[in-house]
């Protein structure tokens, strides 16, 4: 496969975006910095809250404009639905839908809603993403440096023959070109996404760390020792690779841990873990995760807090608790 086009600083002008308005509705993680960071370069940004939510006490210290969803709607050029998956159908329907008129822009971090047509947007609107490849709080604190964090894009509907170009003027505005903007589509970004926060970067990972931990300590390990290596540790090596890549991280570790990693991993990711992976990415491809994680939201989450509780009460986290409170620089408290 041909290696894709990265669009940097230079290639991307911010001009189209500045005499639009913007409309961010929601401001969680991703929608305080997104606002904040429009801001910043320039574009009039409205924020979207109800009367009750606590965030509105957030935009209001952050100095940005607050209105209702519908008021922003009618007044915005570009609508940014900084809103959980799980939501943003019925807001769409109720509140987004009635007050569209053609030629606006609807924007998502995310596809999940315009590929499971939680949303199905009317045709004479454009439809894009610009999803950063980062938390909230990272995009922010990187465009504050001066950094960025890189982004992907993708057109799923071009009515006005300029969604390309404000898409990508939306990705400068954010900081993305500074790191880099890469075009995809959305239905690659939103399975590849939740396929690595299952098999990788969330599932994988605190399964890989839970087994560990209890390998060490059902073989007689102290809990705290376990904890140390097979969690604490696990952000030094995260950071190197992040950094350098995975050959940059064996450059940096000893020679021991290295001749480990290279014999032992393939026997933990067999071929055995890989047919489940693919299990998982043809539940996602096929939409049956979607459809049993909004079924287990209409029903009201008992499965989902069931397992919530029971992760928070397993022994590592106990362990994790009473050795981080001996670190409280791990939360920046000291």
């Amino acid at each position: 496969m041909a290696a894709a086009k990265i669009l940097t600083e230079k290639e991307v002008d911010l001009r189209p975006l500045l005499d639009k308005t913007c409309a961010v509705i929601g401001y969680g993680a991703q929608g305080r910095a997104h606002a904040l960071n429009l801001r910043d370069s320039g574009v009039c940004v409205l924020v979207a809250l109800p009367p009750k939510s606590r965030s509105r006490a957030v935009a209001r210290r952050d100095g940005l404009c607050l209105t209702t969803t519908a008021k922003a709607v009618a007044r915005a050029d570009l609508i940014f639905l900084a809103l959980p998956d799980t939501k943003m159908g019925e807001v769409f329907e109720r509140e987004i839908a009635p007050n569209l008129r053609a030629g606006q822009m609807l924007l998502f971090a995310h596809g999940f809603a315009i590929l499971y047509r939680t949303i199905v947007a009317p045709d004479d609107v454009d439809v894009v993403m610009v999803a950063p490849k980062g938390l909230g709080p990272m995009v922010r604190t990187q465009f504050e440096e001066g950094k960025g964090v890189p982004c992907v894009f993708a057109i799923q509907q071009d009515a006005t023959g300029r969604a390309r170009q404000l898409a990508l003027a939306y990705a400068k505005a954010i900081g993305g070109t500074r790191a880099g903007v890469i075009e995809t589509t959305f239905r690659e970004e939103t399975e590849a996404d939740l396929f690595a926060e299952q098999a990788v970067l969330c599932g994988g990972m605190t399964a890989l760390v839970q087994a560990g931990f209890e390998t060490l300590v059902s073989a007689g390990y102290q809990p705290e020792v376990a904890y140390f290596e097979c969690l604490h540790e696990l952000k030094f090596i995260v950071d190197l690779m992040h950094r350098e890549g995975i050959s940059g991280m064996r450059e940096k570790i000893s020679e021991t841990a290295k001749w480990g990693d290279l014999t032992a991993g393939p026997k933990m990711i067999d071929a055995n873990v890989k047919a489940e992976m693919r299990k998982v990415l043809e539940n996602i491809r096929s939409g049956k995760f979607a459809n049993e994680w909004l079924r287990e939201t209409a029903s009201g989450r008992q499965r989902y807090d069931e397992l919530l509780k029971e992760g928070k009460g397993a022994p590592i986290e106990e362990v994790g608790r009473r050795l981080r409170a001996l670190m409280p620089w791990l939360h920046g408290n000291a």
